[in-house]
């Protein structure tokens, strides 16, 4: 599964404001780390905001820091704000054609499609940033 670079940039974003406690981190802070466009980032943590996940305090000493505990946000939490999920009846296969399925009841391929998308909104759902912050053992806090 690929991920957009917008949803790439906020898990970057996320982990870092989870790994920085209380402390604001900078937008400036985050792109000089993974190396990323400052303007580009700067989009997906208004996104972040405007979802909740994050907040923003502006000024000297200001930056983003996360709006709730990193024990209660999710990789889906974040996930979700870039990638919407596949609507319901859309086919992988038939993503951007015209038409749709032929045999959308007996199709091992859609089945299977179906499964893989339910497997990786359980798992992203069942994986917060402090699981990941402890998997990584980088915790500022």
């Amino acid at each position: 599964m690929k991920l957009a670079k917008s949803t790439r940039y906020a898990l970057y974003a996320a982990v870092e404001m989870a790994m920085a406690g209380e402390a604001p981190i900078t937008v400036a802070d985050v792109a000089g780390r993974y190396r990323l466009p400052e303007s580009a980032l700067a989009k997906v943590f208004q996104q972040l905001v405007r979802a909740g996940i994050a907040l923003g305090t502006r000024g000297i000493g200001g930056g983003y820091r996360l709006a709730r505990p990193r024990t209660k946000i999710t990789i889906l939490d974040v996930v979700r704000v870039f990638e919407p999920p596949r609507p319901e009846g859309q086919c992988l296969l038939t993503e951007g054609l015209e038409g749709s399925c032929p045999r959308p009841a007996d199709c091992g391929l859609r089945q299977l499609f179906d499964e893989v998308d339910e497997l990786v909104r359980c798992t992203y759902e069942s994986v917060t940033l402090d699981t990941v912050i402890r998997r990584g053992g980088r915790a500022r806090s």
